[in-house]
């Protein structure tokens, strides 16, 4: 892999002699955990690659069958993320967007055949070259033409869900799949909406100024769980909140002065991962690391303790892997990455 120091290599990808994946078919090589990972995390392997044409991949979810994930990746000599689903005992990644403008945010939906995700596809202003802007700090894109699309698992019959002006994104089924709670910026402000799984009676839930954003279900369907910048000082200042789905009892479950990002559910439903990382930290780079907690902010428990990136977590349906995006072992752009995983005895 490119970019790989000696120590990286010596620390993150040592092969475990005579172990096998105990969650896929495919032989693929099993990493070790780094300092105290090993009580949570065995089995660690590396999803997506370079080989496989993606650049870069990140934000994958689990089939409700387990099977299956669905992620964003960027083909190798593009720009944008598109959106993929690989066979996890095959391990071939299928294109299920366009292949035009911009993708994100993909989510099976509980009954297994049809998918969202935002894409831009339909921007009018696509092949027009776009002036770049300089900025610091942490930031992402929040692409004024990004909609939300519905379409069978394999790409097909590809369905329009939004079409209000601003970025429509971040959307997740309801376990019962009746509902899509998502981000708009139709309002201007960022704030949480759901709507009817088929696109109908969208409604606002948020209404708090600042950025509100990446919503899930919990396993119930009784509570909201996104991460919210309701200081709105610049600084995306983001903790995490919950709000019930008829937009009463909007409340933060998190207050530091750090960045508190991309929120999970457990399969529980008592307690929650999530990628936590400060920013304002003087000297080396910020490390952004994967922590749990219960659902009432008690037991805060790291995760992940890899030098490089750790984000994006997401539990199988049976909770018994955890699936995220990491640079770790040195590579240069970020990538998928799986393991068994045991519970927190705290949570």
């Amino acid at each position: 892999m490119k970019g790989m120091s000696a120590v990286a290599l010596a620390m993150s990808l040592c092969l475990a002699a005579g172990r096998a994946s105990s969650w896929a078919g495919r032989d693929r090589p099993v990493l070790e955990a780094v300092g105290d990972e090993a009580r949570y995390l065995s089995n660690i392997a590396q999803l997506t690659n370079e080989s496989m044409g993606l650049r870069n991949a990140g934000e994958a979810y689990f089939s409700p069958d387990g099977r299956m994930i669905i992620f964003q990746a960027t083909p190798n000599g593009a720009d944008d993320y598109q959106i993929y689903t690989m066979d996890l005992k095959a391990g071939s990644p299928r294109m299920v967007s366009t292949g035009k403008g911009a993708c994100t945010c993909a989510y099976f939906h509980p009954g297994g055949r049809k998918i969202i995700f935002a894409s831009s596809h339909l921007d009018p202003t696509l092949g027009t070259p776009k002036k770049k802007t300089e900025s610091s700090g942490y930031r992402w894109d929040f692409n004024p033409h990004m909609d939300i699309f519905e379409a069978d698992v394999d790409g097909s019959g590809l369905r329009r869900l939004t079409d209000a002006p601003g970025y429509d994104a971040e959307g997740a089924y309801s376990p019962d799949g009746k509902q899509i709670v998502f981000t708009s910026q139709r309002d201007e402000d960022l704030e949480i909406y759901v709507m009817n799984a088929d696109g109908s009676s969208q409604r606002r839930l948020t209404h708090g100024k600042g950025y509100d954003g990446g919503p899930f279900f919990s396993p119930d369907g009784a509570t909201i769980l996104y991460r919210g910048d309701r200081r709105n000082d610049g600084k995306m200042n983001l903790q995490l909140r919950m709000i019930q789905p008829d937009g009463t009892n909007d409340r933060a479950i998190t207050d530091n002065p750090i960045f508190n990002w991309c929120p999970y559910w457990h399969p529980s439903g008592k307690c929650l991962i999530f990628t936590q990382v400060d920013h304002e930290a003087v000297g080396a780079r910020p490390n952004y690391d994967l922590f749990m907690m219960k659902v009432n902010g008690g037991d805060l428990t790291r995760i992940t303790f890899d030098p490089g990136f750790d984000g994006l977590p997401v539990f199988s349906p049976d909770g018994k892997r955890l699936m995220w995006t990491s640079k770790r072992g040195g590579l240069p752009e970020p990538q998928v990455f799986v393991a068994d995983f045991r519970l927190p005895d705290a949570l």
